[in-house]
């Protein structure tokens, strides 16, 4: 059994007995007769008998159905099963049954903004009166409606419409490129676009006029364009076809806002894999899926708490953006920034965090690993008195990271490391109110969330890497991919390893402690002389090398049983990559792991290839440098900087 490592924070009993979780479970006791010695007994109660748990779920939320249910769950297993059949009900009315007027439903700020509020009542009064547009256009339930928006308020008001009347929607974020929205949308055949001339990022504008204007071309089915001018108040809506500026649409006299009671397993929205190799996954959610799992999450493994704000740096083309959402449907205000989180600086989040009032802060790891590089001290130089807790996601969390976050930003904070992806909208593993934080750990397995760690027979284990796998069903799993009718695709991406069971994709490490390591992505593993390496222990060591900015590495096995495992750096500005530092990337992996772990070469790279969506492309740049052309290798579209390729194409030259 390995050794515990030291623990950063501790709830006290007041953040325990303040929790929401620990209310529920004293609800489970009071109504239930349910009582648990802890966290981990009350989780395993949830996983083995999912049932009763999800219908307790229901019922401790007063979930509003206008019609009843027949059974919890059916005996199908997954990816077959159905969740509260007979049930019907709408994701949007229950967030409004969060409105008050003591505070805020959105706090926004912008790079081109000042930092504004939206009440519950202006809310409300948008949203009634877009829904009213959209109905009047012949929007009804089922209909796709896509947007083409930045983080900003008129999406969420857009969302809440279009989620108000039944209709599915998706959205992608302005700096998509058009193939890679096209690729996106034309799967769905949508019949409204919300659209904007342009954003503005880094401090520069960007113009996408021509951008929307391709995309209605390529969208045939679009009956009505939306524009809303973002960048210049003065563009208007002749040049699309079938255009109407947001400002006109917002005229529609409203009537009182109206929720349509859809089936619980009606398409709320439709998200997208990163789409590397091929055309991306139209992953298909439900409305009864995600509320039940949002409620969940928010409460439970966030604590968010009526009134809090709930901050979590996204884009519209990012699944944590729909999660974001979800801080209303528990009465939390939501907040929303657009723009770079490393403009003018990377303190900018830090003085909004200080500036909004922030209780609960989320980003990405990457994000946090970069302020601890520049050695920010938030802590020193911001006001976080508010902030309760802080949220990472996106690639796992380092060790320094974790004790960066304590040292310099705020000793007393609830660091929520959490794990799990669009094919959820939510997480598996995360934070838990009234467990301790270990250094480089995630707290827990989230409740209802049967996951584990197999090893190759299969077999679960415990303090072993093996395959994150989910046995049970869980409401928000996708109901469907779009257009594959025989769960062809849908059966491929989790269930062909091990039939019936979720595989995820990720190498997990489940501690004794009921706490988790995630050591990234087991389609990207280093099999290196037959020892598994996982591609965030690479990370983790370079991370410590203040003149590299980032990292890529794979491992490539070659003809006659050879090895080739080269590690790609990015540079800081003003850092080259000489003998003294290829020596001390060497000497920190060989120390820190073992020599298995010491690269066979240590290149240098003008950039990291990533996705949209900030995962890099550990796999794809595999497949190129063992040969295969790079147009089916990865998908330039889903990229953010698809140049970066270039380097890895012309280098492949070299090693075959």
């Amino acid at each position: 059994m390995s050794d515990a490592p030291p623990i950063l924070w501790q709830p006290t009993e007041a953040f325990i007995y303040n929790s929401r979780l620990k209310h529920y479970l004293d609800w489970l006791k009071e109504k239930k007769g349910l009582q648990f010695a802890g966290y981990p007994q009350a989780w395993a109660w949830s996983v083995e008998q999912p049932a009763d748990f999800w219908e307790s779920i229901w019922q401790y939320f007063n979930v509003v159905s206008h019609s009843p249910y027949h059974a919890v769950l059916s005996e199908d297993p997954m990816p077959d099963t159905r969740w509260f059949e007979g049930s019907t009900l709408n994701y949007a009315e229950h967030i409004f049954r969060s409105k008050n007027e003591e505070h805020p439903a959105i706090v926004f700020q912008s790079e081109r903004h000042e930092r504004m509020e939206v009440s519950w009542e202006e809310l409300e009064g948008a949203v009634a009166r877009l829904a009213a547009y959209l109905r009047s256009i012949g929007v009804k339930k089922g209909d796709r409606v896509v947007a083409f928006l930045p983080n900003i308020p008129e999406a969420s008001v857009a969302f809440l419409a279009t989620c108000s009347i039944g209709a599915i929607w998706s959205s992608c974020s302005p700096d998509f490129g058009v193939h890679s929205v096209i690729d996106r949308f034309q799967q769905i055949e949508p019949k409204v676009f919300f659209a904007v001339d342009g954003y503005q990022y880094n401090g520069k504008p960007y113009d996408k006029m021509g951008a929307v204007g391709e995309l209605c071309v390529q969208l045939p089915t679009l009956e009505k364009t939306i524009l809303l001018p973002y960048l210049d108040e003065q563009t208007g809506a002749t040049r699309i076809p079938n255009g109407i500026l947001w400002a006109e649409a917002m005229q529609t006299e409203p009537t009182r806002l109206s929720f349509e009671a859809v089936p619980f397993e009606h398409p709320i929205w439709v998200l997208y894999s990163s789409g590397t190799t091929g055309i991306p996954k139209a992953i298909t959610h439900s409305h009864g899926g995600v509320l039940l799992e949002h409620f969940k999450y928010l409460a439970f493994h966030n604590d968010v708490h009526p009134g809090e704000r709930f901050f979590w740096f996204s884009t519209t083309g990012w699944m944590m953006w729909n999660f974001v959402q979800a801080s209303l449907l528990v009465g939390g205000t939501v907040v929303l920034y657009d723009g770079s989180p490393g403009y003018p600086n990377l303190n900018i989040l830090w003085d909004f965090t200080e500036k909004a009032g922030i209780h609960h802060f989320g980003t990405s790891a990457p994000y946090l690993v970069a302020c601890m590089k520049q050695g920010l001290q938030p802590g020193k130089d911001y006001d976080l008195s508010r902030l309760r807790s802080i949220g990472s996601t996106g690639a796992p969390l380092p060790p320094e990271a974790f004790d960066y976050v304590y040292r310099h930003i705020k000793e007393d904070v609830w660091l929520c490391s959490m794990s799990g992806g669009t094919d959820v909208c939510t997480a598996f593993v995360g934070g838990c109110p009234t467990e301790p934080v270990y250094l480089g750990e995630i707290q827990c397995r989230c409740l209802g969330c049967a996951l584990y760690a197999f090893d190759d027979e299969a077999k679960p284990v415990v303090d072993e890497v093996g395959e994150m796998v989910i046995t049970q069903p869980m409401p928000s799993m996708p109901i469907f991919f779009w257009n594959d009718e025989d769960k062809q695709r849908y059966l491929s991406s989790y269930f062909d390893m091990y039939p019936g069971i979720w595989r995820h994709g990720d190498w997990v490490k489940i501690t004794p402690r009921h706490s988790l390591v995630i050591l990234g992505r087991s389609d990207a593993t280093l099999n290196r002389q037959g020892i598994r390496i996982g591609t965030a222990e690479i990370y983790r060591a370079v991370n410590k090398v203040s003149a590299v900015k980032d990292s890529l590495i794979v491992n490539l096995e070659l003809s006659g049983g050879r090895h080739y495992m080269p590690l790609f750096v990015l540079m800081n500005e003003g850092e080259v990559l000489n003998e003294d530092i290829k020596n001390e990337l060497k000497q920190i992996l060989r120390s820190e792991y073992t020599p298995r772990h010491v690269p066979d070469e240590i290149i240098e790279v003008q950039d990291i290839p990533y996705t949209i969506s900030g995962k890099k492309l550990e796999a794809p740049v595999k497949k190129i440098l063992m040969g295969r052309p790079v147009e089916k290798a990865a998908n330039r579209d889903s990229m953010r900087n698809p140049e970066s390729l270039d380097f890895f194409v012309a280098l492949a030259r070299r090693i075959v």
